[in-house]
């Protein structure tokens, strides 16, 4: 458990620290080549970390001290996912192993809806949200007050 909790505490550590460096750097800030290198080890390390040690833990941490086999049968709070075959109602067997997959499917999608998110962040930097959009005419372009350079 330890080595599962502390392995999704570094990805997000590693996550809130590259959306916090994307406040602070400019967009047209000019990149050095020592800058891209790090970039590139940073986002190769974080998706390496993601996709690859936290789903480990997971299913290590599941294996092991919670012991989700494939024999074992999922009955739920009072028998209420008590399985036909065992005098339950419910047609369908579930096993921990099944749900411990369904977990590890779930952190790979979280993992890539923080990684979409993230490049959301990121490639969004140093744009203003304007309030209000400028008016426009009824053909349909933006009006703009004579003499002022667009």
């Amino acid at each position: 458990m330890v080595a599962f909790v502390l392995s999704t505490l570094i990805a997000l550590a590693v996550c809130a620290g590259i959306v916090l460096y994307s406040k602070r750097r400019a967009p047209d800030a000019v990149l050095t080549w020592g800058e891209a290198m790090l970039g590139a080890f940073v986002v190769f390390f974080l998706m390496f970390w993601s996709y690859g040690v936290v789903p480990h833990q997971w299913l290590q941490w599941a294996d092991n001290e919670l012991q989700w086999r494939s024999d074992k049968i999922m009955f739920g709070w009072g028998d209420i996912l008590k399985p036909q075959a065992n005098g339950g109602w419910l047609p369908l067997t579930i096993t921990y192993e099944a749900i411990r997959d369904l977990v590890a499917v779930l952190i790979y999608v979280v993992g890539l809806g923080i990684n979409m998110w993230m490049w959301t962040v990121w490639q969004s930097r140093g744009k203003a949200v304007s309030e209000k959009p400028p008016a426009r005419s009824h053909f349909g372009r933006p009006l703009v007050k004579e003499g002022v350079e667009a």
